[in-house]
């Protein structure tokens, strides 16, 4: 079983490594917490909150194009239960120039936001709280 003190560190590539990072920064209120160059063929970019068990990873390999999301339903979710914070969230999406779209799973337009990268892969906030 993992510990519950595990850090949760979710990677993929992207051709926009300086934007993606400066959009996730700006949008989900993260900082960069690492980078690397040049690492055998890789840059990237680690973002997070120190605080919080879990961070970004984008990465860009020289030699290679990561092209764009392979569905539209490659998410992460993050649930606001909130609804100022909700609001506030979704405004801060917007202005890191995220675009907000239309789900694929209508569940999320019925309980939320979708917000999408240059890299068309998406973010959700659900406005409610999370329970198992």
């Amino acid at each position: 079983m993992i510990s519950r003190n595990a850090v949760l560190r979710v990677a993929r590539p992207t051709d926009n490594l300086g934007q993606i990072a400066q959009m996730y920064c700006h949008g989900l209120g993260f900082e960069v917490i690492g980078r690397f160059s040049d690492h055998q063929g890789f840059d990237g970019v680690l973002v997070g909150h120190p605080h919080h068990h879990y961070h970004l990873e984008f990465t860009h390999h020289h030699a290679s194009t990561a092209g764009r999301a392979p569905t539209q339903d490659n998410l992460l979710v993050f649930y606001i239960s909130e609804s100022d914070q909700w609001n506030a969230q979704c405004e801060a999406m917007r202005l890191a120039g995220f675009t907000e779209v239309a789900s694929f799973n209508p569940y999320w337009d019925e309980n939320g936001k979708t917000f999408e990268d240059v890299d068309r892969y998406r973010v959700v906030f659900a406005s409610r709280d999370w329970t198992v």
